[in-house]
């Protein structure tokens, strides 16, 4: 069964860090590409940041020397590093998978095979 659950998530004052997890299990997560999305209320789904399986990252233009997409393999966890975070930045912060691997890009959402549940990111200022 495909898993994608996430953790790292919670409050903190704006200019703090945070890093967010994604453990994935009835997969590999290493020769899947992988994309962090955020989502607030009423508005739609963004792609934050992507990792292809050849390791080739993107970020969103909003959090370019900001965030950062990572992944270890051997624990099959991909990360997503917030550093200066702004209230803007405030959402809930979802894993996705694509079970095609290479990626080149934070494609829509719509092309996602497998997403997790999510975990809240709320940044005072």
């Amino acid at each position: 069964q495909v898993q994608l659950v996430e953790s790292g998530g919670g409050s903190v004052q704006a200019g703090g860090s945070l890093r967010l997890s994604c453990q994935a299990s009835g997969f590999t997560s290493a020769t899947s590409c992988m994309a962090w999305f955020r989502q607030t209320p009423g508005k739609e789904r963004e792609g934050v940041a992507g990792i292809s399986a050849d390791g080739y990252t993107s970020h969103t233009d909003s959090v370019k020397g900001r965030f950062t997409i990572s992944r270890d393999n051997s624990k099959n966890t991909v990360y997503l590093q917030m550093n200066s975070l702004k209230p803007e930045d405030t959402a809930m912060y979802y894993c996705a998978a694509r079970r095609q691997g290479l990626c080149y890009g934070v494609y829509p959402s719509e092309v996602y095979d497998y997403w997790g549940q999510g975990t809240q990111v709320t940044v005072s200022s």
